[in-house]
């Protein structure tokens, strides 16, 4: 934002970059027809996510296949992201406008830090990440939906928490765990099944892959792990110590673990 300046006389934005971005009139806008639909706008769908709390952080993981009607539209779709140094969020729904809320979401957490000198709490990280999917709600009305799923870890606790959202913004604490996508419901099922907060970050890795292969099985859109053709999921565990993505080596040992406990 270096090439920019404010009018004197303009109010102070405030903390938030959307704010900012208000103010030079440099927020994106979409401009869709109010008959548009998925079907007349072709757009992949990102589906299964899925987050579990362990004894010490939290372990985040999504699938990678994007969807579009019946077809597979992409098979190596990131869809699980650092939020900052100490929380992750993943994303479900419109592929395109997903990706673009999680980098608005990075931006705004790292324009507050650099402004107010700390880092937002993370009640305070999912509450506004409530409030950026409200602001999607006539696109959701449309059929262009993005779910997020958000977790992290308390830094001075070391505690995990895992938030799950609904179309209108509502956000939600989880006890234990949570999924959103297509593949959602699948992947709670089975981590009802299976879940052991005191597990230990390799057991919770386990448990993530298999409730991504659990519901890979039963929903088709949601694509489990290709070992064939080397493709896996995206992990990334949460603890006191910081976020930090699973080595694609040891997720590709669960993965194959996963496929041999469910299937």
């Amino acid at each position: 934002m270096s090439g920019f300046l404010l009018p004197l006389d303009a109010p102070l934005p405030g903390n938030s970059f959307t704010e900012l971005a208000r103010s030079l009139d440099l927020t994106p806008r979409w401009h869709l027809p109010a008959e548009a639909s998925p079907s007349s706008v072709p757009a992949p769908d990102a589906t299964t996510v899925l987050a579990l709390r362990y004894d010490g952080g939290v372990v985040m993981a999504g699938d990678r296949q994007a969807s579009s009607g019946y077809d597979v539209a992409h098979r190596r779709i990131q869809k699980v992201f650092a939020a900052d140094a100490y929380s992750a969020v993943a994303v479900s729904g419109t592929a395109g406008m997903a990706i673009e809320l999680v980098r608005l979401f990075q931006t705004e957490l790292e324009h507050y830090e650099k402004l107010e000198g700390e880092r937002l709490s993370l009640d305070g990280k999912a509450t506004y990440l409530a409030r950026m999917v409200r602001m999607q709600l006539p696109l959701a009305l449309q059929g262009f939906l993005v779910v997020p799923l958000f977790c992290g870890v308390d830094p001075r606790t070391g505690t995990g928490h895992v938030f799950t959202f609904d179309a209108v913004g509502g956000r939600y604490e989880e006890q234990d765990f949570g999924a959103a996508g297509s593949g959602g419901r699948e992947a709670r099922a089975y981590l009802r099944t299976v879940h052991r907060p005191d597990s230990d970050e390799d057991m919770a890795v386990d448990r993530a892959m298999e409730a991504l292969v659990a519901a890979a099985g039963q929903d088709l859109a949601t694509g489990g792990p290709d070992i064939r053709r080397g493709i896996y999921p995206n992990v990334v565990t949460v603890t006191a110590a910081g976020l930090r993505h699973v080595e694609e080596s040891a997720v590709a040992d669960a993965a194959r673990r996963a496929v041999e406990t469910v299937l």
